[in-house]
């Protein structure tokens, strides 16, 4: 049973703010309701926004608090299935009919906080020319990894 919750069945969930593109949070775990309670609860906070665009996964329905307009369609999670096609083709231990398909959930973990980093600030997008957080008017420019890592932060 231990070794369930290290390795397999792992899910990668994302929040994602529609009009920037931006990715508010990412979570890694088995496809459960506290997988979509903890996506929910670590967005909170990153935005005003009450409403949630989902799949058909129930989960979501049976854990987002009764104040947020909750809308099921293909056509709203459209962007994030894009960004989740981009992120796992981009990074090479997601493809899964590789050797280096990542397994273990900590590295996995340790990998989606770097993916995301660089979605945000360094990806720019194809048509659009901007990174997401510039969209999102965080920055003013497209950053590198050498603002990343040595952008001041509380350890």
């Amino acid at each position: 049973m231990a070794g369930e919750l290290e390795a397999g069945d792992c899910w990668i969930a994302l929040s994602l703010a529609q009009l920037s593109g931006l990715i508010l949070t990412g979570r890694v775990g088995k496809h459960t309701d506290e997988l979509a309670q903890d996506l929910i609860s670590s967005t909170e906070g990153k935005t005003d926004c009450k409403e949630w665009g989902t799949d058909g996964w129930q989960g979501y329905r049976r854990v987002l608090p009764d104040e947020v307009d909750h809308y099921i369609s293909k056509v709203l999670t459209q962007r994030l299935e894009r960004t989740n096609g981009t992120l796992r083709q981009q990074t090479g231990r997601w493809h899964r009919r590789q050797n280096k398909f990542g397994k273990l959930w900590e590295q996995t973990k340790i990998t989606l906080r770097l993916v995301i980093s660089y979605f945000n600030w360094i990806w720019r997008h194809s048509c659009l020319g901007t990174t997401a957080a510039q969209r999102a008017e965080l920055t003013a420019r497209p950053w590198t990894w050498n603002d990343i890592a040595t952008y001041p932060t509380l350890l």
